[in-house]
């Protein structure tokens, strides 16, 4: 039995017939797909219609394979209508999860993110650690950088007569100045 010859509609009427003593036949729907892979009939107040609609066969397999139809309704029941839906993506997760790892399920998957995130937390350190080493290589570069380029460099102002290669002789030819060295002459003679 598919969907089409599940729902009926109503016909068109003739135009002679006046529009208020025409009664549509009631609407049957489809029953959810728990009610349709359990084979069973589904009511009007079905608990699990409302979560496992019937365009939605596969979430309500997955659940019932893991769980079972009894535990699912139980759990249910025992759940105000606020919460059932979370319930429902709860189990169907769990139920996901527990046929890709029958063992550990979701603990399994939220074990392997924590350790994920410790091991990232761990690389982020050392990066972070690098990083800070390299900028302090990079400030002492800079330090001694400006250091040695402050002792290379000669002073802006000074004038040959200050420097002691040269003396003052104040009868040369070059503006004063005679190129000598520091000994005097009457040392040495």
């Amino acid at each position: 039995m598919n969907l089409a010859d599940t729902i009926t509609t109503t016909s068109s009427t003739s135009s002679s017939s006046p529009p208020l003593l025409t009664l549509s036949p009631p609407i049957i729907l489809s029953p959810c797909a728990a009610c349709k892979i359990l084979r069973r009939r589904c009511v009007d107040k079905c608990l699990l219609a409302p979560y496992f609609p019937p365009t939605d066969p596969l979430k309500f397999t997955v659940a019932h394979r893991v769980f079972g139809a009894s535990n699912i309704i139980k759990f249910l029941q025992d759940l105000p209508e606020s919460h059932r839906a979370d319930a429902v993506s709860s189990m169907v997760y769990e139920a996901n999860a527990r046929i890709r790892d029958p063992i550990y399920g979701c603990a399994g998957a939220i074990c392997k993110l924590q350790k994920q995130v410790t091991e990232l937390q761990a690389q982020l350190a050392r990066t972070r650690a690098d990083l800070l080493h390299v900028q302090t290589q990079h400030a002492n570069f800079l330090a001694l950088l400006m250091a040695s380029s402050s002792m290379q460099s000669p002073p802006i102002n000074q004038s040959p007569v200050d420097s002691p290669n040269f003396f003052y002789d104040g009868d040369s030819d070059n503006n004063g100045l005679a190129y000598g060295s520091i000994w005097e002459d009457s040392l040495w003679a």
